[in-house]
């Protein structure tokens, strides 16, 4: 917890320092007032349950609207109003004019069920080598057998490639800057992930200098995930608009977590929870969260390809039913994991 706090001094300093050069920071006012312009923000992070990785959600063979309209029509139905959604870099590199227009209907499909998306930019965790095509099928009771990182290793670490990634970033922040149906940037997925560290510093500072150029209508993010990266974790914090997180800590931890962020005076969405075996439930989080007005966006929806019904650590090569589900609260067909976790969700999200 003392890193916490020496991270958010850190990064009050940097911003007071820089409060001329870093002007297209938000300020704390500006913050604030955008944040109480929103009803108390709930989702999940969301891929429909025909994608296994992000590739297969946005490339065009294999985009699916008519899955998306379900799914999120389900998500309007138990009071969520924003989705946490992965863009890639390989499937805008493919075609970006078809890019865009997918992400435009996706967004016509949110918005239609009453939802402002988050999209996320580049990604540290799991497989290493997003390639084009065809993704790989699931891999049998394994915890997200085919997401893929993005731009991937070695590439997050070439600086001859940031001039590619720097046109994709641009083209879409460009194309979007101005779109009322979107929440926020988040700029990078738990960075420093997958044994980086802080090797992954100099494309999250031009991911940001990127995105502070287009300078977009929405607030900017990057998700602070792991106090032991003092140098990534004031970066974040320092240079984001509205404070995101991620906690799969049980109540007592999870709530100490928010006191200390609130020190900051921004804004606060967690951006990933809710881990049934570590404790993290909808039951003894979802109200802590209410309570403190933190935005809360738990991870999984659906039981699809991703397989992230399984634990992180924990295979079952033999692909039988965990017994209990570590995330997600569907069932392909709409029906609830936890009938009881549904009806809480639902009351807590009742205006």
């Amino acid at each position: 917890m003392k890193k916490i706090v020496q991270v958010l001094i850190f990064s009050i300093s940097f911003l007071s320092l820089h409060a001329q050069t870093k002007a297209k920071i938000w300020s704390i006012e500006k913050a604030n007032a955008w944040y109480s312009h929103h009803p108390w923000l709930t989702g999940a992070d969301y891929i429909p349950a025909t994608a296994i990785n992000q590739l297969e959600m946005w490339q065009a063979d294999t985009f699916d609207p008519t899955t998306i309209d379900k799914e999120l029509g389900w998500a309007e139905k138990i009071g969520f109003n924003t989705m946490r959604v992965f863009l890639h870099s390989v499937a805008w590199k493919q075609d970006p004019e078809g890019f865009k227009k997918r992400v435009d209907q996706f967004l016509a499909i949110a918005a239609k069920h009453k939802i402002e998306p988050m999209f996320v930019f580049f990604d540290d965790c799991w497989n290493k080598t997003p390639k084009p095509g065809k993704q790989p099928e699931p891999k049998t009771g394994i915890h997200n057998s085919g997401w893929m990182q993005d731009p991937g290793q070695p590439a997050s670490n070439d600086a001859s490639l940031f001039p590619e990634l720097e046109k994709y970033v641009t083209d879409v922040l460009t194309r979007f800057a101005h779109d009322k149906r979107i929440l926020l940037w988040d700029l990078y997925n738990e960075p420093g992930n997958s044994g980086k560290r802080d090797s992954t510093l100099p494309l999250l500072e031009k991911v940001t200098l990127w995105a502070r150029n287009v300078n977009p209508d929405q607030p900017i993010s990057m998700g602070l995930w792991n106090w032991d990266f003092e140098k990534l974790n004031a970066f974040q914090a320092a240079n984001s608009d509205i404070i995101t997180y991620h906690d799969y800590d049980e109540p007592a931890q999870h709530l100490r977590v928010i006191q200390l962020l609130k020190i900051a005076g921004r804004p606060l969405i967690c951006t990933e929870y809710m881990a049934r075996l570590r404790n993290s439930r909808f039951e003894n989080i979802l109200p802590i969260l209410k309570k403190e007005h933190v935005g809360a966006i738990n991870w999984g929806f659906v039981n699809g390809k991703t397989n992230t019904i399984y634990a992180w650590d924990t295979p079952l090569p033999d692909g039988r039913q965990p017994k209990e589900w570590f995330h997600d609260i569907f069932w392909k067909d709409g029906t609830p994991y936890k009938q009881e976790e549904v009806t809480l969700i639902r009351k807590l999200t009742e205006k």
